[in-house]
């Protein structure tokens, strides 16, 4: 670039408008950090705002912050073990003691690194909730904590089944504490998650006039909706982890939040300036539009999120998915600060589930022959395919030893930004609208037994995908339709599992047996449990 970078130092008010139907949020921001080029603004760093949570629950929150839209732990975990993204070894690149090979076959063990992480990154959360407990808060402070809490212990008995259920900060007394089986720890979740609601049950007609919970539409805050949002992603796994169904409270947890909440789907008219904008490049896009913008690096207060983990480049890190999912050259299609590492490849089975016409797609994915930040062709020295343009082609040659280097597309829902950081600063859904709208319809038609319930709800969905509505629908379909909005979320493996397609092979995954729908408890916590925590059946 012929012109040197400009640093601005920002303490003024920054305003940022979705201009949306009849929502516009006036934001105020902290201190920034401007580099401008000709034809190009880019805020780096917080672009916060409204309501931030106290003092006293900063640690809780992070908490939820660590590991869930990073490499190595939560997010890898749920991901990797998917048909969603493979970590392929690209020669020495990415082998890692077969970690992540493992991980995608579902041969995985007990001495797992990234499970341990994510177990010690849970277990930390929940000390920083039970030690704001511990505090004095505000019955309003209260609620936020002990549900904070609960979506902690939700992860746990998703993915590992039977923990030991801590609520004190007295290390002595919790060591002796035992191992809950899984039916427990849901009843602990949704015991906690009541009591936030001040409710003894969730109904068709509950009143929560009485909850110690407030219902602004600040994500950053968990409010009544929030709440209502977990109980439903609870409720709908019930079969799974208890062997009782509960889809009537799923629908109704859902209901509430659609109709009684101020939150709308982000569509048509929806949208924020697009950071990754280059200027010399025509087709770049000046603005992020509907789907897109939901999850956009200035996506903070969009009307979709009902609440959602606030990452910022400078202050709140953890998210790096430009890191995670990108070829090295790409660092010169958006003059990042940092090499990318070339990891996550999305599958070709199921980028290819996606229609032409599907919005989705091209926001989703990168995909084809890429261009360097004046538009032209991004080159790879190294390549090992015979041509040094960096194509991400759809087809993956092979999960090892040699995953070619530009093989598989690049998720990039959680868009990038131009002289990005290594962290992003797009805020990540724990829960938004068009989850609740997907729980809803298949929670309505798990209940009746007939699918076409489910179709008001995925139409609205495809609607905004510029899709045509579907007349008629059955389970595998429901299945692809959430896939395809749910992409990159955090939630295939566990949608997989409830649908019963876990155990089914996939490009180079073969049958896994069922014990494998959850993950052993790792090794490294048994050593230290001095005889207080037991393997899962399988292991």
């Amino acid at each position: 670039m012929k012109n040197l970078y400009k640093l601005t130092f920002l303490s003024s008010m920054l305003v940022l408008a979705y201009s949306c139907t009849d929502l516009e949020e006036t934001l105020e921001d902290e201190l920034t950090t401007e580099f401008s080029d000709d034809g190009v603004s880019v805020i780096e760093g917080a672009t916060a705002g409204g309501i931030q949570p106290p003092g006293s629950l900063l640690g809780a929150y992070g908490g939820v912050r660590a590991g869930t839209a990073g490499h190595g732990s939560y997010y890898s975990v749920q991901t990797v073990s998917s048909d969603e993204m493979a970590i392929g070894q690209k020669g020495g690149d990415w082998f890692d003691g077969g970690i992540w090979l493992r991980m995608h076959r579902h041969t995985v063990g007990s001495a797992n690194g990234p499970l341990n992480d994510t177990w010690n990154n849970a277990f930390n959360g929940i000390g920083q909730a039970n030690t704001a407990l511990a505090g004095s808060l505000s019955p309003n402070e209260t609620a936020q904590a002990r549900t904070i809490r609960a979506y902690q212990y939700f992860r746990l008995m998703d993915l590992f089944g039977r923990v030991k259920i801590v609520t004190s900060t007295d290390t002595g007394a919790n060591s002796s504490v035992p191992q809950s089986e899984r039916s427990e720890v849901f009843a602990f979740v949704e015991s906690e998650l009541l009591a936030a609601l001040g409710i003894p049950a969730v109904t068709a007609s509950m009143d929560l006039s009485g909850s110690d919970l407030g219902t602004a539409s600040d994500p950053y805050i968990i409010n009544q909706y929030a709440v209502l949002g977990i109980l439903a992603k609870l409720y709908l796994n019930a079969e799974v982890y208890t062997g009782t169904p509960r889809y009537e409270e799923a629908e109704w947890a859902a209901s509430y939040i659609i109709d009684n909440g101020p939150y709308q789907l982000c569509a048509d008219g929806c949208s924020v300036p697009n950071l990754a904008k280059r200027p010399d490049v025509e087709e770049d896009p000046d603005n992020l539009e509907g789907y897109a913008a939901i999850f956009a690096p200035n996506n903070q207060f969009n009307p979709e999120m009902i609440w959602s983990i606030y990452y910022d480049a400078v202050s709140a890190g953890g998210m790096n998915f430009s890191q995670m999912n990108m070829h090295y050259s790409s660092q010169l299609t958006y003059s990042l600060d940092q090499q990318p590492w070339n990891g996550y490849q999305v599958l070709e089975e199921f980028y290819n589930s996606y229609d032409d016409d599907d919005l989705r797609k091209e926001a989703n994915f990168l995909a084809g022959p890429q261009t360097d930040f004046s538009g032209n062709a991004l080159l790879d020295f190294a390549a090992d395919d015979d041509d040094l343009v960096v194509n991400y082609t759809p087809a993956i040659n092979e999960l090892e030893p040699n995953s070619e280097r530009e093989s598989g597309t690049r998720a990039k829902k959680f868009s990038f930004q131009l002289f990005g950081r290594q962290e992003m600063n797009n805020d990540y859904p724990i829960v938004r609208l068009g989850d609740v709208h997907l729980m809803r319809g298949e929670a309505r038609a798990r209940a009746a037994g007939d699918w076409s319930l489910s179709l008001d709800d995925v139409n609205a969905i495809r609607d905004r995908a510029g899709l045509e509505g579907l007349d008629s629908i059955d389970a595998d379909t429901f299945f692809e339709e959430r896939g395809k909005e749910m992409f990159q979320e955090g939630s295939r493996r566990t949608d997989r599992i409830r649908f019963g397609k876990w155990g089914e092979s996939w490009w180079e995954k073969t049958n896994s047996d069922s014990f494998r729908t959850i993950f052993p408890i790792p090794q490294e916590q048994i050593n230290a449990s001095e005889g207080t925590l037991t393997q899962n059946p399988g292991y």
